[in-house]
């Protein structure tokens, strides 16, 4: 880990040394930031193949349930009819779980640089990237030159978890959440997804700055990647549509 770490840290500080003329002070802050865009980027086709195992679940739902109901008192039974519907459509029942482990010890990895000290004694304009919101809050308050920093910060979360969110409820009404088997407090869970996209608020609050902008930037790749790779057949169509028509 610590040798991945230094390596990364050596990329970002190499990119930084080369936005300098055009950022100047805040070179490190835009580094991190563009460095992340590119891990993201190289992660994608791992996105792109946790979407179709997802999309493969939900096209099995119905007939999943349907198995479900009819062999309900026979788990053998259930569980050989759920393996042959499985290799039947040629999915996996593990799509979409294990490209998503897959990518979870960049994040790690990202998240660990971005946290340590190596980004300490840099700044995005008057607030230190080793810094958090109760350091800015203790030099001049919310709206001192460093918590100002931090209020755009949390203003373009909040624009990201709220399109987060719109995009959440509109998918689960398309496509409703399947646990597997009917669940207690499955229609509670439904409304509660959506309003995770806001914890990101909180930990913008309590990690140092330059992980901050990781998680920004990460968060706002992830919207608007699964917004793309989640679109609605009539928001995916509706190009056909047009052109079938001309």
């Amino acid at each position: 880990m610590s040798t991945l770490t230094s390596l990364f840290a050596a990329l970002v500080e190499r990119l930084a040394e080369l936005l300098q003329p055009l950022f100047a002070t805040t070179a490190t802050a835009a580094a991190i930031v563009l460095f992340t865009a590119l891990v993201r980027l190289a992660v994608h086709p791992l996105s792109r193949a946790a979407a179709r195992g997802q999309k493969a679940r939900t096209r099995l739902a119905p007939q999943l349930a349907a198995l479900r109901k009819k062999h309900a008192k026979n788990p053998e039974r259930l569980k050989k009819a759920i393996l042959d519907l499985h290799a039947k459509e040629k999915v996996s029942p593990f799509a979409g779980i294990m490209p998503s482990l897959l990518q979870a010890p960049a994040f790690l990895l990202m998240y660990h640089l971005f946290a340590g000290d190596r980004m300490a004694g840099h700044a995005l304009f008057a607030a230190p990237l080793g810094d958090r919101w109760a350091d800015a809050l203790s030099h001049g308050g919310p709206f001192g030159p460093a918590g100002q920093v931090y209020l755009v910060l949390f203003a373009l979360v909040t624009a990201v978890a709220a399109f987060s969110y719109r995009h959440s409820k509109r998918q689960l009404a398309a496509q409703p959440l399947d646990l597997g088997q009917p669940t207690p407090g499955a229609g509670a869970i439904t409304k509660v997804m959506p309003l995770l996209s806001f914890a990101t608020l909180i930990t913008v609050a309590v990690v140092p700055l330059a992980a901050a902008l990781y998680v920004v930037t990460s968060t706002a790749w992830t919207v608007v990647e699964r917004a793309f790779l989640f679109r609605t057949p009539k928001e995916g169509a509706s190009g056909g549509a047009v052109a079938t028509r001309a």
